[in-house]
């Protein structure tokens, strides 16, 4: 009784320290966010490839690749892009078969996100658009993608994610795999945790990233 007392101790002084540096970073937090809601149609098609890249790698190491690709102009022009990941991104060989058969599919991508966000779709209907016709791209890519272009309300459930629900108390457990069902499973368990501790979700999601690297990114 008394080490569950301490623990639950603990959680609620781990909580608190959380919401104190909620409180102290929010306004870059908003920022950040808003910076999404901003970005521009003719850069989709690069969040995206950004976002292809990163399962295994590290986001910096894929932004550089992928700042390559857009100085080469990708999209455009016809050409291999493993070269630009080969010292970037794991798996490059692999990812670089799947940005080409983006490349292909890129216009019909685009069409589906451009009438999402007319008729302000529900986020969900979309992610389930690309992870059914990208190839390389599964939930948590896709909803990575989606925020980085201003829909809210999908978690990006990575291993920072995922470290910090099982630390903070969102979580009794993680699945050793994230099948779909585990996957939503988990992503209404970190909304029920949003609203308990009064952060909104889509912050929830930087503000776990900026604890774990030290910055706010994307």
């Amino acid at each position: 009784m008394l080490m569950l007392r301490a623990k639950e101790k603990g959680k609620k002084e781990e909580i608190s320290s959380l919401l104190s540096y909620h409180k102290k970073i929010k306004p870059k937090l908003a920022s950040r966010l808003k910076d999404f809601s901003e970005v521009r149609e003719k850069d989709w098609f690069y969040e995206l490839c950004f976002c292809l890249c990163t399962p295994q790698s590290k986001a910096r190491r894929c932004d550089i690749a992928v700042s390559m690709l857009r100085e080469r102009d990708f999209m455009n022009k016809s050409f291999n892009p493993s070269k630009c990941l080969i010292r970037n991104v794991r798996f490059h060989n692999h990812k670089a078969k799947y940005l080409m058969e983006l490349k292909e599919k890129f216009p019909m991508i685009k069409d589906n996100v451009r009438e999402a966000k007319q008729k302000k779709t529900d986020p969900k209907e979309l992610r389930e658009f690309l992870v059914n016709n990208v190839k390389g791209i599964s939930y948590k890519e896709a909803s990575h993608f989606l925020r980085n272009i201003g829909f809210r309300g999908l978690a990006i459930l990575d291993r920072h994610i995922l470290r910090n629900m099982l630390r903070y108390g969102a979580v009794d457990n993680l699945p050793k795999t994230l099948t779909k069902k585990e996957y939503l499973r988990l992503e209404n368990e970190i909304k029920e945790f949003s609203k308990k501790v009064g952060i909104d979700m889509d912050e929830l999601d930087l503000l776990f990233w900026s604890m774990e690297t030290g910055e706010i990114f994307k």
